[in-house]
């Protein structure tokens, strides 16, 4: 199959290298220097060079922000069968391009990250296919993802918007709060060298992509609940009350399993 992927960023220069075992692989960044690094694909110098190579999947993984722009600026070199993907971590904005650009389409979130995910190693790491995708795209990225050895779980646009509010808005404004009430950061503590090495982690990331997934629309309600057991430690503080924080660590041992 033609696969042509727009973005040589971690995630793009991943799944060009992937891909191109079994695929003929295409890559367009807007900086050549990145696709100059990724082996076994043809560079490509501007998106109109996608006409002559005439991909059957394109497969958007640029910055968030950019998704929609650069399924705008393609889609007149692309052949009305070719089918869309994204790759993005929040949709927002991009199932209402996908529902009036004319193309089928596919969209996942690969949820291995490359800042935390070690991407020659994602046995029971995790995937979502959007429930939406077109059948042959879903089974595309099906495939990948098993032959990977990653779990792959099915929401629709909606659910998958609502589940990252809780599988990214809590970690993440947990490890922002962490990062800014730090006024040292060389304290001996092996916990607190864990937690400043995941907030390093999270903050490595692009200023647009922390701030999308905190703007995403179901995200206020996770911060109501985490500023709501906030108040409720601070009021077991106060009181020193050790049964009632016994509770709270035995049901916060619960919730974790």
């Amino acid at each position: 199959m033609r696969v042509g992927i727009l973005g040589a960023g971690k995630m793009g220069a991943w799944l060009a290298e992937v891909l191109c075992a079994d695929h003929e692989v295409a890559v367009y960044d807007r900086d050549p220097v990145k696709v100059q690094g990724v082996g076994g694909v043809k560079a490509l110098k501007q998106v109109a060079e996608f006409e002559a190579f005439s991909p059957q999947i394109l497969i958007n993984a640029v910055s968030l922000e950019n998704t929609v722009n650069a399924f705008e600026a393609t889609a007149p070199y692309l052949p009305r069968e070719c089918l869309l993907a994204d790759v993005a971590s929040i949709k927002g904005d991009i199932s209402g391009y996908y529902a009036r650009c004319g193309f089928r389409f596919a969209s996942v979130h690969p949820m291995f990250g490359p800042t935390f995910a070690d991407l020659g190693s994602l046995a029971e790491q995790n995937a979502v296919i959007i429930r939406e995708s077109d059948p042959d795209g879903a089974a595309f990225f099906e495939k990948l993802f098993l032959k990977l050895g990653v779990i792959v779980f099915h929401y629709s646009f909606q659910e998958h918007d609502e589940m990252m509010a809780y599988s990214l808005t809590t970690p993440f404004v947990s490890s922002l709060v962490f990062a800014a009430c730090i006024a040292n950061p060389t304290v001996p503590g092996t916990t607190f060298a864990r937690h400043h090495q995941i907030a390093r982690g999270l903050l490595s990331e692009s200023n647009h992509l922390l701030a999308e997934v905190l703007f995403n629309p179901q995200s206020l309600s996770q911060l109501d609940k985490i500023t709501a057991r906030l108040e409720f430690l601070k009021h077991v503080i106060r009181g020193k009350d050790y049964e009632e924080a016994r509770r709270f660590f035995d049901q916060l041992r619960t919730n974790l399993g």
